[in-house]
């Protein structure tokens, strides 16, 4: 029984939150999710912190992955680096890109069917794998959910500077012309590895959660639950 079930890989980003099209802004509704998460500062080209903490999210991963499937018979794809970003002035997104003044936490998403004990026993594993060889911020990754609710988000194919004006216009035009206004942290979900992926073919998710100016829908969060969304234009 279990070998039949760990024939079958789950693909987490099935999920309906997760579906995007380049040039069109989509009203998703965003359920509770958990992550691997590391936070840091700085930019992402040159900031040792942001390279160390991927140095530490997937080695976890990797062994979280392993475990369901022989501890559980639950096998799965590792799902793709995903990452908040945020700052105290929107044009260091937008028209000034001052990466240095970013904010972040890079994010990998974990399976609802694995408990907490099993995350600390991945990172323990980790860390008694090779003590020489142990990541420099194993110790900051932390499992954490996230509900980000109502959320507007569309695919970016492109190099990532080339966001900006992606971003300029969610901001200053999709928003304002559905009612809506940001709440929370800017959400990128990467689905190219730019490692192996030409820089103008890079697919990327750019997610803004949201909320109805003016509390129509209530929820001062953005909103909970699941579902799909619809086209804000």
């Amino acid at each position: 029984m279990v070998r039949a079930q760990a024939a079958v890989k789950v693909r987490l980003t099935d999920l309906d939150s997760y579906g995007a099209r380049r040039g069109a802004f989509r009203e998703v509704e965003v359920p509770r999710l958990a992550y691997l998460m590391v936070d840091g500062h700085g930019d992402p080209n040159t900031s040792a912190a942001y390279a160390d903490a991927l140095a530490a999210l997937y080695p976890v991963a990797y062994s979280l992955k392993f475990a369901s499937k022989v501890e559980l018979g639950r096998d799965y794809v590792v799902p793709p680096l995903e990452g908040l970003w945020w700052a105290e002035d929107l044009a260091w997104f937008t028209s000034a890109r001052d990466k240095s003044r970013w904010d972040w936490t890079m994010m990998l998403l974990v399976p609802d069917w694995l408990p907490p004990e099993m995350v600390e026993a991945a990172v323990a594993r980790v860390a008694a794998k090779d003590a020489r060889a142990v990541p420099a911020r194993l110790a900051d990754v932390r499992f954490d959910s996230l509900t980000e609710g109502l959320c507007v988000q569309t695919l970016h194919v492109g190099t990532y500077d080339d966001e900006a004006p992606v971003l300029a216009r969610l901001h200053r035009e999709v928003l304002p012309a559905a009612g809506l206004e940001p709440t929370g942290a800017h959400h990128e979900i990467y689905l190219g590895d730019p490692r192996r992926t030409a820089p103008e073919r890079l697919r990327t998710i750019l997610r803004q959660p949201v909320r109805r100016i003016g509390g129509a829908d209530g929820r001062g969060d953005g909103g909970r639950g699941g579902g799909r969304g619809g086209a804000v234009s």
